[in-house]
């Protein structure tokens, strides 16, 4: 699941943000992106496409890809910016707004100069490649995709707690 960053790294280029986000088809609540920077070569067991994973593990990974990573950013779009431009410029969003925070485990700013993402393309001046099934052929991607949904699960478990008679935690904001 390296090669499509190692042959990027062949062209030079040092900092690779993986980008993939999560809540796209959900009904209720913000469209959730991540952007990664990991080091390279970094290949963490388990990592693949964070739908195929169970929730435990993926809170397992969670910790271990923060730990790992370089940079991390997190972009989120509301419920109510999805309602006026749509998901799919609210997802180009968010995934435009984790590249901007990404920052190091020292609050850093981050800048990638290449980005992969998720079957996607953003508005940013960044040479980027938009993979198909992206999660399950970058392990960056698959890293992004472990973090964004673990992310927008504590969320939910947030809204949750102020909307209990909707049961999020159950559902996460997906149509049951």
């Amino acid at each position: 699941m390296l090669e499509l960053e190692n042959n990027i790294y062949k062209k030079g280029y040092q900092y690779i943000a993986c980008i993939d986000e999560v809540g796209r088809g959900c009904l209720f609540g913000d469209v959730v992106a991540c952007a990664i920077i990991m080091p390279q070569g970094s290949l963490i067991q388990g990592v693949k496409d964070s739908k195929k994973i169970s929730p435990k593990k993926r809170d397992i990974l969670y910790d271990i890809i923060l730990s790992n990573a370089i940079a991390i950013g997190i972009g989120r779009v509301d419920a109510a910016t999805i309602d006026d431009i749509n998901i799919k410029q609210s997802t180009r969003l968010a995934m435009k707004f984790a590249v901007e925070n990404l920052k190091n485990r020292l609050g850093e700013k981050i800048s990638p100069n290449y980005i992969l993402i998720d079957a996607e393309e953003i508005i940013i001046d960044i040479p980027q490649e938009s993979i198909i099934k992206g999660d399950d052929k970058s392990h960056g991607i698959a890293c992004a995709s472990i973090v964004a949904k673990v992310y927008r699960d504590r969320l939910c478990l947030e809204w949750d707690k102020k909307f209990p008679i909707y049961n999020i935690a159950q559902h996460k904001g997906y149509g049951t």
